[in-house]
């Protein structure tokens, strides 16, 4: 009957076959049809009656799936999932339970550990009711023990087999099977001889200076580079102790130093039917320290004839190793037109939007049918590129310290919406970021016709963007886009170090004050304020921002590129990402006021917070004397302890912070007389 007639999308789920291979069912009658007016659909009441053979026997249904990450990506696929009619679990330690990205998944799944804890992994996968797995990036995703483990445990697993995977992963290996299949590669070193004098000798072969990096690593870890041979112990020592502390192997491989180069990938995609295409190029040269910071496609640097050669390589490279799924090839490209194969990833990239949005494509779409045992449905004919698109990574970071991590709540936040801008975020209001996890808040994108307009938008984009609370780096992101080092397609994975060189930090307090100063007289606070009269002068307040208290005259010009919100009795500064808490300074007392005075003087000592972290301990009280050298207050950041020490013989006069606080850099610790 009509009544009992579904359609084909319906069918495809209770099958877990795709919509298309139900509609090529219909037609060769091999599914039970109903005719429902010009169109075919399936007779549900006869679906338990199919035949095994009536689909291909390598689909496989993924209705339930566990992303094993975290952040902006768990909120990227679930986007995704729910477009598929599949369901999406958040996987969540503890101390992420609370946090804005765990809540838009469909269900959440708790974890017991850690999100390297494979075995607990797997446990919570189980105990959810998962048929596959996606392990995002980072943590296990490029795991090969992992992905084997998955399979065993008759999961689905999101990702290249465990086998592709070897082959790929160690550095050393993949440089044996790329020159096997004709992908060019830097001169260089991988055999197993790791003696000094061999690696030594072979540097000397290659030229220098000659880049040192771990076997079995990735991420830029673990990377020297050598410019001569009496530099060879000292550096080659240093490079072993952080392979081995980073990936457990101190194996190292020597490949020429291109100086300058540009670094770009390969987008691929690769299915277990014998379909194979590349989706072309990304531009990820913007980086500090191997960390890419703002890329984009097309590349400036890349025409379609270079496309086409790195492309075809990048699948010959991946085919050779059996890969199956999504994956990314990098090239290291040289100023005379030569371009070598860097290292693949196997997984999902960060930057992989800007892909989506000059194709049309939804990689993690792709991944999930490649997954599901589909085909493609497309050829490289198919493929094509439309416009250009650009990423800006919003970190919670401190580029006017050293790009230090940054930590501490999110009071609010505004995100950029309007015609060619995406927003990919994992934070949100509520939220209390650590340094426990990367510093990733969000990925801002712009796409537009043209590339200017593209680096336009996005600067545009950045503008509007607010994390109130938190110092970001967006000011450093707007600053970099204007560069012409940039708007010229001529940057370089060295441009960052070359060019950044922060000499406004001084400047941001200043404008923070002015910006507090105008914040709170405009009666922005919960409780109000009084200026202070004085004769023949503008009036003024007294505003307290961390240790320091100024009298800032008012009104009072802040320039451009400052907001402020309320929150409580504070006002949030932000000037340029950098995040101040501003309130108003009580009028000083007898004793206060000889305070300054001696702090003016230099008789007390502000000790302030070196970075960002938690109060583990504080080791001193009102009256104690210490010695130069003495811890007064233990920190922890980064995943390690930091004391604070003792800068001089002195007193403790005050102790303005208690255990479990959390702290930001330059915050007030202990005062010493």
């Amino acid at each position: 009957m009509v009544s009992d007639a579904i359609g084909p999308g319906e069918a495809a789920k209770r099958l877990g076959v795709t919509t298309r291979t139900v509609q090529r069912g219909l037609r060769e009658g091999k599914l039970p049809a109903v005719q429902v007016g010009a169109r075919l659909k399936v007779d549900a009441s006869a679906l338990a009656a199919v035949e095994p053979n009536a689909v291909p026997p390598n689909h496989r249904a993924i209705r339930r799936l566990l992303v094993a990450n975290r952040g902006e990506l768990v909120v990227r696929i679930a986007r995704t999932c729910r477009d598929m009619g599949i369901t999406c679990l958040a996987l969540v330690p503890e101390d992420q339970a609370r946090a804005w990205w765990s809540r838009q998944a469909d269900e959440i799944v708790p974890l017991a550990t850690t999100y390297l804890d494979a075995e607990a992994v797997l446990r919570a996968a189980r105990h959810a009711n998962a048929d596959a797995i996606h392990p995002g990036y980072g943590f296990l995703a490029e795991n090969a023990d992992f992905a084997d483990a998955v399979v065993a445990a008759g999961l689905i697993w999101v990702g290249p087999p465990g086998s592709a995977m070897r082959a790929l992963g160690d550095k050393a290996a993949g440089r044996r099977l790329a020159a096997s299949a004709g992908v060019p590669i830097l001169p260089g070193y991988e055999g197993q001889d790791q003696s000094d004098a061999r690696l030594t000798a072979e540097a000397e072969r290659i030229g220098f200076p000659v880049l040192a990096k771990p076997s079995a690593g990735g991420g830029g870890k673990g990377m020297h580079v050598i410019t001569s041979a009496e530099e060879c112990p000292e550096v080659l020592a240093q490079a072993r102790r952080e392979a081995k502390v980073a990936f457990a192997d101190e194996r190292l491989i020597l490949e020429r130093f291109i100086e300058r180069p540009r670094h770009v990938e390969i987008q691929f995609l690769i299915d277990s039917h014998g379909g194979a295409v590349h989706l072309g190029e990304r531009d990820c040269s913007l980086q500090r320290r191997h960390q890419k910071v703002i890329e984009e496609s097309p590349s400036p640097a890349v025409d379609a004839v270079l496309r086409e050669r790195l492309g075809g390589a990048a699948l010959r490279l991946a085919t050779a190793a059996g890969y199956v799924g999504a994956g990314t090839a990098e090239f290291l490209l040289d100023d005379r037109g030569g371009a070598f194969f860097l290292e693949v990833n196997a997984r999902l990239q960060v930057e992989h939007p800007v892909t989506e949005l000059v194709t049309g494509r939804d990689l993690v779409a792709d991944q999930l049918r490649i997954a599901a045992g589909q085909p493609l449905g497309f050829t490289q004919a198919d493929v094509s590129w439309h416009g250009h698109a650009a990423e800006a990574r919003l970190y919670a970071e401190d580029p006017w310290e050293g790009f230090l991590p940054a930590s501490g709540p999110i009071e609010s936040v505004e995100w950029p919406a309007g015609d060619g801008i995406r927003i990919d975020a994992g934070a949100g209001a509520g939220d209390v970021i650590g340094t426990r996890y990367d510093p990733l808040l969000a990925k801002i994108l712009a796409w537009a016709e043209t590339r200017d307009e593209a680096l336009n938008h996005l600067a545009a984009a950045l503008g509007t963007t607010r994390v109130s609370g938190l110092t970001t780096n967006r000011g450093f992101l707007e600053w970099l886009l204007q560069r012409p080092e940039v708007r010229t397609g001529d940057a370089r994975t060295d441009t960052i170090d070359a060019i950044w060189a922060p000499t406004d930090g001084p400047d941001l307090l200043d404008r923070s004050f002015a910006a507090a100063a105008t914040g709170l007289t405009a009666g922005k606070t919960a409780n109000g304020i009084a200026t202070g009269f004085r004769l023949n002068a503008r009036p003024a307040v007294r505003v307290r921002i961390g240790a320091d208290e100024r009298d800032v005259a008012v009104p009072v010009h802040v320039g451009p590129g400052i907001a402020t919100t309320i929150s409580s009795d504070e006002i949030l500064v932000d000037v340029s990402g950098r995040a101040y808490r501003a309130r108003l300074a009580p009028p000083p007392t007898v004793d206060e006021a000889l305070r300054h005075a001696q702090r003016d003087k230099g008789a007390i000592a502000t000790v302030v917070a070196p970075m960002p972290g938690q109060v583990l301990a504080v080791k001193v009280a009102e009256g104690d004397e210490v010695e130069p050298g003495q811890t007064l207050v233990v920190l922890e950041a980064m995943k390690m302890e930091n004391a604070v020490t003792a800068p001089a013989m002195a007193t403790v006069t005050r102790v303005l912070v208690a255990t479990g606080q959390q702290v930001q850099r330059g915050d007030a610790l202990v005062e010493l007389e």
